[in-house]
């Protein structure tokens, strides 16, 4: 009896040996020490209600945020999708792709000519060529190589928005209309020639996207930002390269150097000199 007791014990851990352990699955782990609810459910705060007979004074700006400076660095990183942080254009070309964000063609900036995914994909293929040697030959061969455009090549992003006077709240407010793409643009050798478009945003329509999508805060890890709160709260740094005018021009097409900067900063100071004057103490 012992000895049938002893057999059956030794063939119960035999199996529990052969018996593979329980994979652990990735979504399984949490990375953090709290499950993120906040972000991924957050709603657009809506506009505050709007009515053209209370509007006594508007000005178109358009805008140009440069990815080279340090405080614009959370719009351009990380360059490759991280689990919890994305970059500007792979949040915008995600939103593209699952149908939430239009494109529409950089030709002009009323979003009268929308693309399709198929456009989009196409904008952002690039056939470059250069000469290699064929060792079988002995020759130079012209080869054709597809460079695909990704978030280290953004250079900068361009906003079209709207400055107004409410005299039911007595404010100065903005809006922002759109959001233009802008790459950088190369030659054949790779060197950097200038900026090319790829399209516009209508951002009333991406802010949406923008709110559910979290920006790296270089002081606190705890406080999730999302680029609506970018936009939001003016938390970038740009200069202004052209206000609505009757020639329909952009500074640079009228002044260059330092007279570019002066123009663009006599603009924006205007802005502020507008709203100063409104209240007297």
């Amino acid at each position: 009896m012992a000895t049938m007791i002893k057999r059956i014990g030794f063939l119960f851990f035999a199996v529990l040996f052969l018996i593979p352990a329980p994979k652990v699955l990735a979504q399984d782990v949490l990375d953090g020490i709290y499950i993120p609810e906040n972000a991924p459910t957050r709603k657009v705060i809506p506009y505050a209600p709007l009515r053209e007979a209370d509007v006594m004074w508007t000005k178109r700006i358009w805008r140009t945020i440069d990815l080279r400076e340090k405080v614009n660095h959370p719009l351009y990183y990380p360059t490759e999708p991280k689990s919890n942080f994305k970059a500007l254009f792979d949040v915008i070309m995600d939103g593209i792709s699952e149908g939430t964000i239009t494109a529409y063609d950089p030709i002009d900036d009323e979003f009268k000519s929308p693309i399709t995914k198929d456009e989009v994909k196409e904008k952002l293929v690039r056939i470059d060529s250069m000469w290699v040697d064929n060792f079988e030959t002995g020759e130079q061969e012209l080869q054709r190589i597809e460079n695909i455009t990704v978030a280290s090549d953004m250079s900068r992003y361009e906003l079209k928005e709207d400055w107004f006077l409410e005299k039911q709240r007595s404010v100065q407010d903005v809006r922002i209309i759109g959001i233009s793409l802008q790459v950088i643009k190369k030659d054949d050798s790779g060197n950097e020639i200038g900026r090319e478009a790829l399209f516009w945003v209508y951002y009333p329509e991406a802010r949406y996207v923008f709110a559910n999508q979290v920006v790296f805060n270089r002081q606190n890890d705890a406080e999730k930002r999302t680029y609506e709160d970018i936009f939001w709260k003016r938390m970038f740094s740009s200069y202004i390269h052209k206000e609505s005018n009757v020639y329909d021009r952009q500074i640079a097409d009228y002044a260059g150097g330092v007279a570019f900067q002066l123009e663009s900063r006599k603009v924006k100071n205007d802005l502020f000199i507008l709203e100063h004057d409104l209240w007297s103490f």
